[in-house]
């Protein structure tokens, strides 16, 4: 689960315009809990802190918390959470036209790797946010 910093945090109504600033309003919608805005099925849904580098070409850092939703079925070039025997990695599903199966990093460091066949492989959950900082050095 996440901190409780992240509970109750305050929802300001309205969008934010990427070009020039417009004045803030003077009322505020209400207060958000982010799972009401990350997790539609919270009974299939979980959190899971990043380690590593594999998938910062798809802006996933090191200590970013992502959103697993274990109900969305994986398909193609879909961010997944795989189990292969113990271990869990996070990375892009590749599934070939020749019924090939592949677990793909966003990192040129790293090849990708096929599952094909492999008793110890099942695609856990389908990563449905990230949550990172902003600022980040890449």
């Amino acid at each position: 689960m996440l901190d409780p910093v992240f509970r109750n945090v305050q929802f300001l109504p309205g969008t934010i315009h990427a070009g020039f600033p417009s004045p803030a309003s003077d009322y505020e919608e209400g207060e958000l809990d982010i799972n009401d805005l990350v997790v539609p099925h919270p009974t299939s849904s979980y959190f899971m802190r990043v380690s590593g580098d594999s998938m910062i070409n798809a802006c996933i850092y090191s200590d970013d918390i992502v959103v697993i939703d274990r109900a969305i079925t994986a398909a193609h070039n879909r961010i997944v959470v795989a189990r292969i025997g113990e271990e869990f990695t996070l990375k892009r599903l590749q599934l070939m036209k020749n019924r090939k199966i592949f677990l793909k990093p966003e990192n040129p460091k790293y090849l990708a790797m096929e599952v094909t066949g492999r008793d110890d492989f099942e695609v856990w959950g389908v990563v449905t946010w990230v949550l990172h900082r902003q600022l980040r050095r890449i």
